[in-house]
């Protein structure tokens, strides 16, 4: 099993059992900065996840790549 598909199921984990998790977020383009942050994990796809984030107060959704977890732009905290 690659790091790549152990990363993947680890978010497909967290989708089905318990979707709102905290997470930490770096990620250039778009800017995305979150520490700690709730976030919900809405789908989950074959190359692709998204989430959903509540900083500002209002809903906004995100793209990302699993290999930003393997990268260490996202991580979610425990």
């Amino acid at each position: 099993m690659t790091a790549l598909e152990i990363v993947k199921n680890k978010i497909d984990y967290h989708y089905r059992h318990n979707p709102e998790v905290y997470a930490r977020v770096r990620i250039a383009h778009p800017k995305i900065e979150l520490d700690r942050d709730r976030v919900k994990i809405l789908n989950v796809y074959k190359n692709v996840f998204r989430i959903e984030e509540y900083s500002t107060g209002v809903p906004k959704c995100h793209t990302l790549q699993y290999t930003d977890v393997l990268t260490g732009q996202f991580q979610i905290v425990e």
